[in-house]
C-alpha cells in the first residue's frame, strides 16, 4: 500500500507536533523514524493509524484519503505502540484470537501461523496465562504476535527496540519486518537506536520539532552528512541540526 502525506499539521496548543509534512511511502519498503523526544514520531505515526485528526492537511492510502472513520481502510493497518493495548483478562492464546477475529482473520488456515509464532516468541509455555499476569517484554511479544499474524497491509510501530522485549524477540521482529516487506507490506517504525535504523531500514526520514529535515535511503543521506570522524550518517545530521540551532 502506498501512503502519501500531503501538508499534514497538527498543534497541541502552542506546540506543532507536525508542520506541513509532505511524505511519500512505497509498498515494499521498511521506513524507520528518528528524532529526539518529541520531534513528532509518534504523532505522525498516531496520524497514520487515525488515531488523530490532523488539524491541516490529508493522508491517501492508495489516493484513496484517509480518515479515521474509514473502517474499510483502517483494516488494511494495525498500530502498536510502545505500551500496548491489550485485552488484559484474556489468556495470551485468547487475545491473539480476539485480534484476529476483529480482522476477520481467524480462520483455521491462520493456526500454524499462530504456532510458529508462539514458539518463536517463546511464548509457548504462556498461552494459558493472562496477559496481565506477563512481563512488559512478555506483554509486548503477545501484542506483536498478534499484529503479525494480522499481517495488515501497513505496520505501523512506535518503539519496539524500547518494548521490553529480549534478545530473541528483536532479532525475530527484524526479520519478520524484512520478510513483510519482502511481501510488499510497508513497514513505519521509529527508534531512537540509530545503528539498528540504518541498518534494517530502506529508508530513513529524519524528523526534528514537527518537521521532516531529511528523508531517503542511506546511501544518499550519506551525501548530506559531514560531521566528525567514525560517527553513523545519522549521528553526522543530528549533530548538524544541534548545530544549526546553537
Amino acid at each position: 500500500m502506498r501512503i502519501s502525506l500531503q501538508g499534514v499539521s497538527k498543534k497541541y496548543g502552542k506546540v506543532h507536533a507536525l508542520k506541513s509534512v509532505d511524505l511519500t511511502f512505497e509498498p515494499g519498503q521498511v521506513i524507520a523514524l528518528v528524532g529526539i523526544n518529541g520531534a513528532g514520531k509518534t504523532t505522525l505515526l498516531r496520524a497514520l493509524a487515525g488515531l488523530i485528526v490532523p488539524g491541516a492537511g490529508e493522508i491517501r492510502f492508495d489516493d484513496e484519503k484517509f480518515f479515521r472513520g474509514n473502517l474499510a481502510l483502517r483494516k488494511k493497518l494495525a498500530f502498536l505502540p510502545d505500551f500496548p493495548v491489550t485485552f488484559a483478562n484474556l489468556t495470551v492464546l485468547k487475545h491473539i484470537v480476539m485480534v484476529l477475529r476483529l480482522y476477520g482473520a481467524d480462520g483455521p488456515e491462520i493456526q500454524p501461523r499462530v504456532m510458529e509464532l508462539l514458539r518463536q516468541l517463546d511464548l509457548m509455555p504462556l498461552i494459558d496465562t493472562r496477559v496481565i499476569q506477563l512481563s512488559r517484554g512478555q506483554m509486548y511479544k503477545t501484542a506483536l504476535a498478534a499484529f503479525m499474524a494480522a499481517d495488515p497491509e501497513l505496520w505501523l510501530l512506535d518503539e519496539p527496540f524500547a518494548s521490553g522485549m529480549d534478545p530473541n524477540g528483536i532479532s525475530f521482529f527484524k526479520h519478520e519486518a524484512r520478510a513483510a516487506a519482502a511481501r510488499g507490506r510497508t513497514v513505519i517504525y521509529s527508534t531512537q537506536i540509530l545503528d539498528i535504523a540504518e541498518v534494517l531500514s530502506d529508508r530513513l526520514c529524519v524528523i526534528d520539532h514537527g518537521e521532516v529535515r531529511h528523508y531517503g535511503p542511506l546511501g544518499e543521506l550519506q551525501g548530506v552528512a559531514a560531521g566528525q570522524s567514525g560517527a553513523s550518517v545519522l549521528e553526522q545530521l543530528f549533530q548538524q541540526l544541534r548545530e544549526a540551532k546553537s
